[in-house]
Formats: structure tokens, C-alpha cells, sequence
């Protein structure tokens, strides 16, 4: 079967429940007892015998109707059925002729042998019932119910010629005389389409052009019904299961009739949505198939598509994110849609430009949104733009976002470079848009409209994977060896810049996401063009800090540390730098990045400030530059204002991990007696000390047994002082030794014991065999002049006398004087 095939014999319900709606499911069939099903048949029985009809009879039906999925229905009981149709005694309400239609359709569908005989009576009543009072009362069910068994008694194999021709000609009366009933209720388009379905699929050609019009042309009328995307699905479907009807049974008649009527054909008025879906439910076969005879009408189906949206294409024009006209609107997402459900099909330009566009302006129309909500006044966001998002995410085309994406990279994959760059461009664009866009919203909806918000941002992290997988196309199929370096080189920094704008939608871990970005980094960290493209395209420090705020919302205030959606993207440029850092010239570095890494090193987000601190790491710790003693410099100079940036955020704001990291990477990369390392010192000792005098501690308190609670910043603190001593160079460790005896002889008794035995573990497990007498020598004499000082006097007297003894000079690293004391 090249169709799927339906999960039930009536072909109707196999329709809806592949329209994509939630209504439309299979229903389960209601549990009905055989007792009550024999009760009934009995009924119906004693109705034709006593020529009476009643309520207790129209009951009967129902309850037959009920138990359609479980009940079978044999001649007999069909010719029952006639018989109280076709009985001029028996007087019938208006609402019984549906049901008396459904169980003789639930008869043609379910038994495996009809009678030709009862086939012929069935016909010969439906002739008569339509062409009689009952169609005169013009009612929905009735003809709905009517459509579906002519076209099932169509369908039937033992009908004969006479009775099929009947039932299609009937029906395409009905089709064409009646449609307005049909946009009166959307629940009985399935079965209209069913009848259809099973019509198109007869034995008899005679009214099959009429029959297929019928379906091209029922949904442009203005009334007639809608044109709807779950519509579109069941004609798609629809088309499947009669193409594969025609292939099974080797009717090369009709698929030449549909190829010449639907595929080479440009009828006016037929409706173009429903050309396409039909065409696609035929290329969903023919690709399933393995008839070589099919390839030449593959072609043809996929040129038809490709003719149907070079015209959309061309209309559209450069109309960018503008709404554009319902209609065309609505035939981008039926192509769409229609060819993720197709199968693969060959590479066509305008097809792919027309996934493009559908993409980014139907099924994640953000930008349109954005304006939207812009526009209206913050009294009225709810009610304009709330539940028109909140349908869009319940539809059927934002669900098939993936399946639609799949296709989209398909045809990029096979496309020529021309249309691939500008797909490119528009993609990388709608990432920049999107950006900016969502900055202004986000700070208008946030403690405002979050249900919005939320809702919009559940839309843009779906066209952040979207964007994810595209950039990993283009990796695999520019990032070559056989490409210029320079298309590598300005693809990748556009990928990685379109990242940074998306980085915020970002909520789980994707393994396209790191080999797009170890694929593009590759290239860009080599070249130093590549990555001063990339450092020049972070937001100015300007921008950063600014945001225009629209006219209708002036009294907001804007913050940049609570702008989460710049924080993301800011952190993106972060977390990349340090891998291309060394191509990084020093100049670049301090016009460009200085500013953006000092005012994030100060971002209350720990993760964003440590970051920040990790890039400084990065930059002191490169040696490559075309002029290495600008490089030096700048690294002095940096030192000044990251240690001052670092000290008075901490330890509210600045991460302990990340300063500490920062120092040592400076004192160990820093030339030998640099002002900035003596400086960075000084500062650290300052910052201890302020930290110690803060807390509120005596002698006998218990904090310095544990170090906890409010000393603990300063223990951190210390602790990074001690590392210090075994890393700084030799010309500026008499100054640390003495800044912190100096510090230390300050402390409560209890401090000084739990210091000094912090020390002793450290010089203890030092291997330096250069400085390490030094250090033994000095935490003599520091605990020496602990021991000594047991008030505050004391103490200060002690730290007079420290400075005294430690001022020799810094070659020798004289201790005479504590020495002679000791």
C-alpha cells in the first residue's frame, strides 16, 4: 500500500484525524450492548410492519449509530433500511433521512458482499430522496451524509455501470448546486472529502474531471467553505489514498487525467491551495514508490509547486517582515507544510525561497509580533496580541517546524551559491532583527505581561534550533577546503555574531550547536581579520548601557544589568574571546573589548562577571602581538583599573574564583618588579584589612576557629595572599611579606594563631628551595611578634617595628633586625 492506510474502513475518519486538530481525532466507538443492537433492528422491524414511525424509532437509530465502529450490517438489514425509506406509508421526521443514510453507508463500507440487486434499490432511493421534499429542506447532514455514500456506492466493485454513473453524476450535482451548506459547519467537510475521495477512486472514468474540479474548486467561492490548513491536510491525504488507489489498480486513465488537469493545467479557477496539497499528496506517494514509470510525474508535481511559488515569490518582493496579504499568507504555509509531508523532492529555486520566507514570516513571525505589540497601547496588549500568539503556537504549521526545517535545509543543500548566500543573508538578518527586537519587548512585557512574554519566547526558542541546524548546514557545505578563505572566514564570524543574538533563546544542550560552533572557531581563532570581525561587532559600551525605550513607555528606567537578553549575548562574545584572544590585537583589545569586560566584571550574575574575569585571564596570558611592547603595556595599564573594578564588588558582587584568577595570572605574566603587580598587592592587603576591621569579632569569639559567616570573604582573601607569596617574583616579595605581618600583628590573638598555622602549612609544603628559607625565616619573626602583642597597643607598636626591620634593601632580603630580636 503506498498509503498509509487508514485506521478505519470509513475513509472519513482517517481524514480527521489527520487534519492536525485536536477535535478532530478518531472517535472511540461508544459502547453499545448486541442487546441493545437487537432491540433496535427489532424496532425497526415492527416500524415497517405497523407502517409507523415514532420517537421509540428514531431512538433505534441512534442507538445503531452509536455502536458504527462495532456494528455490521448485512443485505437484510439494508434492505430494512430501504424499505422504510422508499415506503410511502411510513411517515419520517426530517432528522431520521441522516441517519438512515449513515447506517446504509456503514452497510457499503463494512460488508464484504453486496448484492448488485440491493446496490441498484440503494441507488434508486437516493435518486429518489434528492431529487425529492427531503433535499428541499436544504439540510447539512442530510447532503453530507448524501455525498458520502454515493461516493462510497461508486467505490463498490459488484455495483454496476449503470448504478456508479447515477451516484457520480448525483453527486457532482450536489458538489456544485449545494456548496454553500458546506461552510456551515466544518465537521462535515471530512465526509464531503470522504465522498470525494471514494468517487475519484471508482472503476468509472466517465466523471472523473467532473468530480476532481468539484474538489479544485470548492474553496475559493466566497461561499463556499474555508480554505483552512487543517483542510489542506485532508485533501493532501486524501489525494494519497486515491493515488494510491490508481497505482493499485493500474489506472493509468486517471493519473493521466490528474496530471493533466492539476499538474499541466493553470485553470483560474481552480484554488491554488488546494492544487498544492493535492500535488503534494501525490508526490508523498510517488516518492514512496519504486515505479521508475513515476519519475516523469514526480516532475511534473514538482513543477507545478515550484510555478505556484515562483508567483508568491515574485509578489512578495522586498516587502521584509511587512504583514503580508491574508491569502498569500496563507498559501506560504500550505506549501510549507504541504512539502514537509511530501518526501524529499529535487531542488527548485523558488520553492526554497519560499520556505525561507514562510519560515521567518508565518511559522515564527516574531518580528511582525514585536511591531505589533510596539504599536498598541500597554493597556491592550492582552487582548490584541495575546491570543493571536497563543494560537500560533497551537497550530498545526508551528508544530511541524521541524519536519518544515528538515526541507528547508534540503534545498539549501542542493541549492546554487546565489540563492544559498542570499538565504544566508536573510537568515543572519532575522537573527540581528530578532535581537533587537526582543531587547524593547522584554522591556516592556517583563512584570507587565509575562504570560506574553513567555509565550513569544517559546516561539523565538524554537527559531533559535531552527537557526542552529541552518548554521550546521552551512558549516558542512562552505567550511570546505575547495572554498575561499575569505567566504570561510566572513561565514563563520556571521554564524558565531548570529549565535551571540539568538544565545538568549538557548535552553538546552544541542550537539549541533557545539560542532557548529568547534567548526566556525576553528577558522575564526587562526585568523586575525576573522577575529577582529568578530570582537567589532559587540555592541559599543554606548548600547550596552543604553536602550531607546518607546515613545508610549518613557517612564521606564533602563538598567543593563537586568537586561537579560543583551546579558546573554554579551555572555556569548565572553565564553568565545579567550579562544581567539591571541589573534586579538592589543589596540582592538583596548578600544573594543576593555570596556565591555570592566563593565561586566561588575554584572551581579556571577556566571556573567566570572566570565568577564576569564577573558582578562585570556588577554594577560597571550603573547602573540605584531608589537609585543604595546601588548605589555596595555597589560600594566589594564591591571590598574581590573584589581580597583574587581576589589569594590567584592564579595557582594565579584566572584572570588574569578578575581583569584585574574591576580595570579598577573603577577605570574607581568614583567618582573612591575608598578602594577606592587600595586595589585597593596590593594588586596587594603581590601583584607577593610574586610577584618568590617567584621565585629574579639578574642574569644569562635569565628576564627571556623572561618565562617562574615569572615569568611576575608579567609579567601588571605588565602590568596599566602598563594601569592610562592608565585610573585623576588623583587616584589619583601613587600608582600611585609604588608602582611603587617596585617596580621592587627588580629585578635585567636586570628593570629589560626593565621600562623595556615602559613606554616603553606611553607611547609613549598618546594621552592630559592625563596623558601625567606619565608622560614620571616614567620619566625611574625610569630615571634604575635606571641608579643597581647592588646591593641601592642600591636601597633609590633607593626611599627616590622615596617623598621623588613626596610632593608629588597636584594639581599635583609632580616638582621628580627633575627637579633629572635
Amino acid at each position: 500500500m503506498m498509503a498509509k492506510k487508514p485506521e478505519s474502513v470509513f475513509l472519513e475518519e482517517w481524514l480527521r484525524s489527520s487534519s492536525g486538530t485536536h477535535e478532530n481525532v478518531l472517535r472511540h466507538p461508544s459502547s453499545v450492548s448486541a442487546q441493545a443492537i437487537i432491540r433496535a433492528w427489532a424496532d425497526l422491524r415492527d416500524s415497517l410492519q405497523n407502517q409507523s414511525f415514532n420517537s421509540n424509532h428514531l431512538q433505534s437509530l441512534k442507538t445503531l449509530i452509536n455502536a458504527q465502529f462495532s456494528l455490521y450490517i448485512a443485505d437484510p438489514q439494508a434492505k430494512l433500511l430501504l424499505s422504510i425509506l422508499s415506503s410511502q406509508k411510513v411517515s419520517l421526521p426530517q432528522e431520521s433521512y441522516p441517519l438512515f443514510v449513515r447506517l446504509l453507508y456503514i452497510w457499503v463500507r463494512k460488508s464484504s458482499r453486496h448484492s448488485p440487486g440491493v446496490i441498484d434499490s440503494a441507488v434508486e432511493v437516493l435518486l429518489h430522496l434528492f431529487s425529492g421534499h427531503i433535499h428541499s429542506s436544504k439540510s447539512l447532514s442530510f447532503l453530507s451524509e448524501g455525498v458520502l455514500l454515493l461516493g462510497a456506492l461508486s467505490f463498490v466493485p459488484s455495483a454496476s455501470e449503470k448504478s456508479k454513473t447515477v451516484c457520480l453524476k448525483l453527486l457532482c450535482q450536489l458538489l456544485e448546486e449545494d456548496y454553500r451548506l458546506i461552510c456551515l459547519s466544518e465537521r462535515t467537510i471530512p465526509n464531503v472529502l470522504a465522498g470525494i475521495g471514494y468517487a475519484l477512486s471508482s472503476s468509472m472514468n466517465v466523471y472523473f474531471v467532473r468530480v476532481l474540479s468539484c474538489l479544485m474548486e470548492l474553496w475559493d467561492k466566497s461561499d463556499g467553505p474555508s480554505a483552512s490548513v487543517s483542510n489542506g491536510l485532508m485533501i493532501l491525504h486524501l489525494m494519497e489514498w486515491s493515488f494510491s488507489n490508481f497505482i493499485n489498480s493500474y489506472s493509468s486513465d486517471k493519473i493521466d487525467l490528474f496530471s493533466r488537469e492539476v499538474l499541466k493545467n493553470t485553470r483560474p479557477t481552480f484554488s491554488l491551495f488546494a492544487a498544492v496539497m493535492a500535488t503534494a499528496g501525490v508526490l508523498r506517494v510517488i516518492n514512496r514508490s519504486e515505479q521508475k514509470a513515476l519519475i516523469e510525474l514526480k516532475t511534473s508535481a514538482e513543477e507545478r509547486i515550484e510555478i505556484i511559488a515562483r508567483g508568491l515569490v515574485s509578489s512578495a518582493g522586498d516587502a521584509g517582515y511587512a504583514t503580508m496579504e491574508p491569502r498569500k499568507s496563507f498559501l506560504l504555509q500550505c506549501i510549507s507544510l504541504a512539502l514537509s509531508k511530501s518526501g524529499p523532492i529535487s531542488y527548485r529555486p523558488h520553492v526554497f525561497l519560499c520556505l525561507t520566507t514562510a519560515l521567518l514570516t508565518e511559522i515564527f513571525p516574531l518580528p511582525h509580533i514585536y511591531v505589533k505589540i510596539q504599536e498598541s497601547p500597554s493597556g491592550n496588549l492582552v487582548g490584541l496580541v495575546l491570543n493571536e500568539v497563543q494560537q500560533h503556537l497551537d497550530s498545526i504549521t508551528f508544530k511541524e517546524a521541524g519536519a518544515i526545517t528538515g526541507v528547508f535545509c534540503n534545498q539549501y543543500v542542493l541549492a546554487d551559491e546565489e540563492n544559498r548566500s542570499a538565504v544566508e543573508d536573510i537568515m543572519w538578518n532575522y537573527c540581528r532583527d530578532v535581537y533587537m527586537w526582543h531587547r524593547k519587548v522584554a522591556l516592556i512585557l517583563r512584570g507587565r505581561e509575562e504570560a506574553l512574554l513567555g509565550n513569544l519566547e517559546k516561539i523565538a526558542e524554537s527559531a533559535f534550533l531552527v537557526v542552529v541546524v541552518f548554521s550546521l548546514a552551512v558549516t558542512k557545505h562552505k567550511l570546505v577546503l575547495s572554498a575561499p578563505e575569505e567566504i570561510q572566514m566572513r561565514l563563520s564570524v556571521r554564524i558565531l555574531v548570529a549565535f551571540s543574538c539568538m544565545e538568549y533563546f538557548r535552553r538546552m544542550r544541542l550537539p549541533e550547536y557545539m560542532d557548529t560552533i568547534r567548526a566556525v572557531l576553528t577558522r575564526v581563532q587562526e585568523n586575525e581579520d576573522a577575529c577582529v570581525a568578530f570582537v567589532e561587532s559587540i555592541p559599543s559600551y554606548d548600547d550596552l548601557t543604553n536602550q531607546a525605550v518607546p515613545s508610549s513607555f518613557q517612564k521606564m528606567e533602563y538598567l543593563w544589568t537586568t537586561d537579560e537578553v543583551q546579558t546573554a549575548r554579551i555572555l556569548f562574545y565572553l565564553r568565545v574571546i579567550p579562544t581567539c584572544v591571541e589573534c586579538i590585537p592589543a589596540s582592538v583589545f583596548r578600544k573594543v573589548l576593555a570596556p565591555t569586560m570592566f563593565l561586566y566584571i561588575g554584572h551581579p550574575n556571577g556566571k556573567v562577571a566570572k566570565a568577564s574575569h576569564s577573558v582578562f585571564v585570556a588577554f594577560m596570558s597571550s603573547e602573540k602581538d605584531a608589537d609585543p611592547d604595546e601588548r605589555v603595556t596595555l597589560k600594566e595599564q589594564l591591571v590598574f583599573y581590573y584589581v580597583k573594578r574587581s576589589l569594590e564588588g567584592y564579595p557582594e558582587i565579584t566572584p572570588f574564583e574569578g578575581m583569584a584568577s585574574g591576580v595570579v595570572v598577573l603577577v605570574r605574566h607581568l614583567p618582573a618588579g612591575s608598578p602594577s603587580i606592587f600595586y595589585c598587592i597593596h590593594c588586596l592587603i587594603e581590601k583584607a584589612d577593610s574586610l577584618c576591621s568590617s567584621v565585629n569579632t574579639t578574642p574569644e569569639t569562635d569565628l576564627w576557629r571556623s572561618w565562617d559567616g562574615e569572615l569568611e570573604p576575608f579567609k579567601k582573601m588571605l588565602d590568596l595572599l599566602f598563594r601569592l607569596l610562592s608565585l610573585v617574583d623576588i623583587q616584589v616579595l619583601p613587600s608582600l611579606m611585609k604588608s602582611l605581618a603587617q596585617l596580621v600583628v592587627k588580629l585578635p590573638s585567636s586570628g593570629q594563631d589560626m593565621i600562623l598555622n595556615e602559613i606554616y602549612q603553606h611553607v611547609a609544603e613549598s618546594d621552592d628551595v630559592t625563596r623558601k628559607p625567606t619565608l622560614v625565616s620571616w614567620l619566625q619573626s611574625l610569630s615571634y611578634l604575635s606571641y608579643q602583642n597581647t592588646s591593641k597597643k601592642a600591636a601597633k607598636g609590633a607593626a611599627k617595628e616590622i615596617h623598621d626591620s623588613m626596610s632593608g634593601t629588597a636584594d639581599s632580603l635583609s632580616m638582621d633586625k628580627i633575627s637579633a630580636r629572635l
